[in-house]
């Protein structure tokens, strides 16, 4: 019977899939799915909105530059969750543009154009395809103390966000920071903690979905969300091969592209092993490799549609904690929307719609869920007598660094604000290079760590317990002997 047993449980552990292989019904998946797409919506568009103003094109090809990255994000994402060989780490990430290139890519548009920003992601784009390899055997210098930092940082670094939505989202607008937009944000917010401890699991997890759309039509009804435009413009707009010319490939930005895209491989290695700690997958240098290539092949085919650089969201990656979805089916369906979005621009202006007030609400919890998984990730990591501790203290302050001041690296080449300027790169750099110098390169560490190793656990010299003798005893913080004397302490300096 123990045989019989022990024999059906094995074939049950077999049976059951993965958590990201887990098939919901068509409901879910369009309800999680569009829950996935509002909560990345807002930071897909900023991208192409910033770039497309930076090189001066007019409103109808901005607005060309905005449907070409849902369509393109939509793909990659596709690309990412259900994959193809060697391509797709088959996990629950959203793919969308990516904001490390921001910078680079304004200046780049000094000098050459769009046509120069596309070419340089084109050609940087396939030099990472190119050395993803290396990078998908380095999963053991992302062990949690790693992991942990990123994730705790992406969460803290998406606060500012959160902020900056619940004020309004528009700093030049006259209502930006007004009690209104402030009031609507804590409104959502309390809407979600509301939703979130009714009884009823499938509101529970639709939460986020859910109260984005009651604060809308709360938004609505006070006469702050403004639905005028959604009508304006085409209903249907198919992408257009190289509607802003061939790329360019000029030298110089292709070489400022390709520091972009190692802060990419960086950010999206990240992402991809966060989201593993959080489904309780196992991310092994292969599945890492088909994630990066994945991200790279997305990255490549991008600007022949008019987008950008392509990389995992960390808001979602917060959204599947939060959530406890981690079906990748459930992002794929997401995936759909937002190929539908770039199709349809009359759906991605329904989206757009939603005040950023509303947003804000809800991405407080959303991106503060982030960090607290980050710090549960931390909790499991080893503090005793190494420098784990120092590596977790520094790393995180780094990072903290543009956030707290987001001019801190002005003054610096551009390579150097290209890297920084994210504290997520920043956090997850500093990271690998102390787990490395602490915890890899282990020859010249002192066997007497510093006052952080001290601090975190009781430790006695050799040279104290052998002044000890045999019965020995401390009581109410004296010393005595076996037999009841008190045995006189002498401060360190009478040594």
């Amino acid at each position: 019977m123990e045989e019989i047993t022990l024999a059906i449980a094995v074939e049950e552990n077999t049976a059951r899939p993965a958590p990201e292989d887990e098939k919901l019904s068509l409901g879910a998946n369009l309800a999680y799915g569009l829950q996935h797409v509002l909560t990345m919506y807002g930071g897909i568009v900023a991208v192409p909105l910033i770039i497309g103003q930076a090189s001066g094109l007019t409103p109808p090809d901005v607005g060309l530059l905005v449907t070409a990255s849902l369509f393109a994000g939509g793909l990659a994402t596709i690309l990412q969750t259900i994959g193809i060989p060697f391509f797709g780490s088959r996990l629950p990430l959203v793919q969308g543009v990516s904001f490390s290139g921001v910078a680079t890519m304004i200046a780049i548009t000094g000098h050459g154009g769009i046509q120069a920003v596309l070419g340089a992601v084109i050609a940087a784009s396939f030099i990472g395809l190119l050395i993803t390899p290396v990078f998908s055997r380095i999963t053991r210098f992302f062990p949690p103390i790693v992991t942990g930092i990123v994730i705790t940082t992406i969460g803290l670094t998406l606060m500012p966000v959160a902020a900056g939505w619940a004020m309004g989202g528009n700093r030049s607008a006259p209502d930006f920071g007004s009690q209104a937009n402030i009031q609507l944000a804590a409104v959502t917010l309390v809407i979600v903690l509301l939703l979130s401890k009714l009884g009823s699991a499938a509101i529970s997890r639709l939460s986020i979905l859910l109260a984005i759309m009651i604060g809308t039509g709360i938004a609505y009804a006070a006469g702050i969300a403004d639905f005028s435009r959604v009508t304006s413009g085409p209903f249907v707009a198919l992408p257009q091969i190289f509607h802003f010319g061939y790329p360019v490939f000029d030298t110089a930005a292709i070489i400022s592209m390709c520091i972009v895209i190692m802060v990419t491989l960086v950010e999206t290695s990240a992402d991809i092993l966060a989201v593993g700690e959080i489904v309780g997958t196992k991310v092994d240098a292969r599945r890492l490799g088909n994630g990066l290539r994945a991200d790279m092949l997305s990255s490549i085919l991008a600007p022949v549609v008019g987008s950008f650089t392509q990389s995992a969201f960390a808001q979602n990656v917060g959204l599947v904690a939060v959530t406890g979805i981690k079906s990748r089916f459930v992002v794929a369906t997401g995936g759909l929307f937002l190929v539908a979005l770039g199709l349809l621009p009359i759906v991605g202006r329904i989206v757009a719609a939603v005040p950023s007030s509303v947003l804000g609400g809800a991405g407080l919890v959303l991106f503060g869920t982030v960090a607290a998984s980050g710090i549960r990730t931390l909790a499991k990591v080893d503090y005793e007598n190494n420098m784990n501790l120092i590596i977790v203290a520094t790393s995180i302050g780094f990072g903290m660094i543009p956030i707290a001041s987001p001019g801190f690296y002005e003054h610096f080449p551009a390579w150097v604000i290209t890297i920084f300027h994210s504290g997520i790169s920043s956090a997850a750099l500093m990271a690998i290079a102390l787990n490395l110098l602490f915890n890899h390169l282990t020859t010249g560490n002192s066997d007497q760590q510093s006052v952080f190793v001290a601090g975190t656990e009781r430790l006695i010299r050799y040279q104290d317990i052998a002044s000890l003798h045999d019965g020995d005893y401390f009581l109410n913080g004296k010393l005595y002997d076996a037999n009841g004397a008190e045995v006189p302490l002498v401060s360190a300096e009478a040594h």
